[in-house]
């Protein structure tokens, strides 16, 4: 158990980002499933561009490594395209 004030609040801190990136992180997975279930193109289009965004903030947030986001919207640009 943490013997200081600022370790106890740093747990309880760490705690709330780790729900919030959780959250962030499970929401995209959501929308990705839902991109590749999709099979109008014009509609999964749309989905790209919002799963695009999604991806970017999570690794500009240091969620998902950059290089996992450039290859997952490389796949999902691929999926599209073959459409």
């Amino acid at each position: 158990m943490a013997n200081h004030k600022s370790a106890l609040k740093r747990i309880r801190s760490n705690n709330a980002k780790r729900l919030r990136n959780r959250y962030q992180a499970k929401s995209t997975r959501t929308f990705i499933k839902e991109l590749k279930n999709s099979t109008d193109k014009a509609t999964a289009q749309e989905l790209l561009k919002k799963v695009t965004g999604m991806i970017d903030k999570l690794a500009k947030r240091n969620i998902i490594h950059k290089n996992k986001a450039a290859n997952n919207k490389s796949r999902l640009t691929k999926f599209v395209n073959s459409l």
